[in-house]
């Protein structure tokens, strides 16, 4: 159920490319890129000015805002960002856009700071350690609003809230200018004043820039860039009642913290005219009519936006809105669900940050919106696991198999590697009974055509021990079959000179009844049955695969004791499983099942 290859950048397992490096190499070739002033601090021009230059030769950031739990959407953007300020032996700032105080919390900022460390970055860099709020900033951003007032390119409108998106126009048809707009700036720094103080309810007012109310580009049609909101915010407090907007912080952040390179997902495009006007503006000295001169306080040079792709994949939704209906639903068990696409699902369900990093690697960085397949994400995944995961027997549908021909108390000592690739890594020991477990499905009383596996009369391997022939079995009352009887050759165990004589095509996993590890076993699949499960407004939770997660009692093999919560596996013949994170136990173990060993939704 693969989506069509056209639309799988990375399949063929090369990195992709990536232009922002184009964009970046061109840039450091600059004069104004390689004498940045850089006060080891945040600030505005007069922080920076007479600063010694910057030690980075580029600095990014990762900026969420702390109102859910990342997603592997975000993973991209982390990889991105801190990947590429490796890469240039630059900076990478941590800061959260925190910009919205209903809607945010300690919880999430706290969970984004573990998942970009589990990921493998950090946020330190020459000395510096780059945590940032956009919160910080807000005595600076009001200054900032102020200042656009003086410079007369900002004012305080009072239409209702339906007023303003009917004056706005259309696509099609310019907007209508606010009769608030030609307010002096002295009115405007009043009411900006009484806004800020409390002295207005929420709703009652904003502030907006004043640029265009006939622009073709609706962004730049007097934008608002404060609200009044009377929240508690949880870094903050009670302190304000007037919040910025989004499209005003962003740029502001990025320049008080010395950003070169802004990168963010095409949503942003449109806006990028504003990002470049505002920090324009603010960067430049304004004549006042009195005479006077109103001084810059940003300086240069500014942060430069650029656009690439977002994270597309199939079978996955990624809005917050939607993550959050599926855990309040009790659709899914949380927001670590092993089926959600968030980086704390991801990691309960065996991921590993090299896999993510990879599979990043994979997909490139393009200018233009795909599709990646979700089996692009499960390759990497395999390929990162295959050379370092131990391996283990696993029995996941048992049935018995009874050794007729031998005593119950016979018993005999296998071996096998613990990693065909590594012998280094040594052996794993464990033994042979009577009573074994192998899969339900290793036998068929009456054959289908080229099986080869356990049937009366014929003749398989035991991996890593004994040939064995089949006599027959036990069925219960309804006919279904409840025990496999076989005779076991004793001179046939593998590794021995006797095994060589015996020429078979069956061979079977098992684990022996007596020794092995009883374990709770959780196959987990894809969440969604459809590749697009929001497509053209569709209700997402119409398209919710059913069969996405299964329990089973299994029997392991008992090297598998030692398992902590967090160690991987590759069950033979299945695939790859974690230790549950959460519920593993020594005496209760669970194992998720992170990934088949191949593409079980091939079409």
């Amino acid at each position: 159920m693969s989506s069509n290859p056209s639309h799988t950048p990375g399949a063929d397992h090369a990195p992709a490319s990536n232009f922002l490096k184009n964009i970046i190499d061109q840039d450091l070739q600059k004069p104004e890129y390689q004498h940045r002033p850089w006060a080891r601090k945040p600030g505005g021009a007069a922080v920076h000015a007479g600063a010694p230059a910057d030690p980075a030769n580029i600095r990014l950031r990762f900026p969420p805002e702390p109102n859910g739990y990342l997603h592997v959407g975000h993973a991209k953007a982390i990889c991105v960002n801190f990947g590429l300020a490796k890469e240039y032996a630059g900076a990478c700032h941590m800061r959260f856009d925190d910009t919205n105080p209903e809607k945010e919390s300690e919880e999430f900022a706290n969970s984004i700071l573990d998942a970009v460390s589990w990921l493998g970055f950090d946020w330190n860099s020459f000395g510096d350690t780059n945590l940032y709020h956009a919160s910080d900033y807000f005595d600076f951003m009001v200054e900032s609003a102020e200042f656009l007032i003086r410079a007369g390119l900002a004012y305080v409108d009072e239409q209702s809230a339906e007023d303003m998106r009917t004056n706005r126009g259309t696509l099609t048809q310019a907007g209508v200018n606010s009769p608030f707009r030609d307010r002096s700036v002295a009115d405007n720094l009043a009411r900006f004043a009484a806004m800020k103080n409390g002295e207005l309810p929420d709703g009652a007012a904003v502030l907006r820039a004043k640029i265009d109310m006939a622009s073709p580009n609706i962004n730049l049609r007097d934008p608002a860039i404060y609200r009044i909101k009377h929240a508690h915010h949880h870094r903050t407090g009670d302190r304000w009642c007037i919040y910025p907007m989004y499209t005003f912080a962003h740029p502001i952040e990025d320049a008080l913290e010395r950003i070169t390179h802004s990168f963010c997902t095409l949503e942003f495009e449109d806006q990028r005219p504003f990002y470049d006007w505002l920090l324009g503006n603010l960067a430049k000295d304004h004549p006042q009519p009195d005479g006077s001169v109103l001084k810059a306080i940003l300086a240069h040079p500014l942060p430069k936006q650029v656009e690439f792709a977002r994270l597309n994949l199939s079978y996955v939704v990624t809005s917050k809105r939607k993550l959050q209906q599926l855990v309040l639903e009790n659709r899914v068990s949380g927001w670590d669900d092993p089926r959600m696409p968030t980086i704390v699902g991801l990691r309960r369900r065996g991921f590993t940050p090299e896999g993510i990093q990879l599979f990043c690697n994979r997909i490139g960085v393009s200018k233009s919106d795909s599709w990646i397949d979700y089996s692009v994400l499960e390759g990497a995944l395999r390929d990162d696991l295959d050379p370092k995961a131990h391996r283990a027997v696993a029995v996941l549908d048992p049935l018995p198999l009874i050794l007729d021909n031998v005593p119950e108390d016979w018993r005999d000592d296998c071996v096998a590697p613990v990693h065909p690739h590594h012998a280094e890594w040594g052996q794993r020991d464990f033994s042979i009974g009577k009573r074994l477990w192998i899969e339900a499905e290793d036998f068929q009383e009456v054959p289908e055509k080229k099986f080869f596996r356990l049937f009366p009369g014929n003749k398989v391997r035991l991996r890593y021990g004994y040939v064995i022939e089949c006599t027959g079995c036990d069925k219960d009352e309804n006919g279904k079959v409840i025990a496999v009887h076989a005779n076991v050759f004793l001179d046939s165990k593998s590794g021995t000179p006797g095994a060589d004589t015996y020429k078979v095509k069956g061979n079977l996993h098992w684990v022996n009844a007596a020794t092995a590890v009883t374990a709770k076993v959780r196959l987990y699949d894809r969440l969604f049955t459809e590749e697009h499960p929001d497509a053209g407004g569709r209700n997402f939770l119409d398209v919710l695969n059913p069969n996405s997660l299964t329990e089973v009692t299994a029997y392991l093999e008992p090297s598998v004791k030692t398992s902590t919560p967090g160690t991987i596996y590759q069950f033979e013949r299945h695939g790859y499983f974690v230790a549950d994170l959460k519920d593993h136990r020594p005496d209760s173990p669970v194992f998720n099942r992170t990934v088949t060993l191949k593409d079980s939704w091939s079409k």
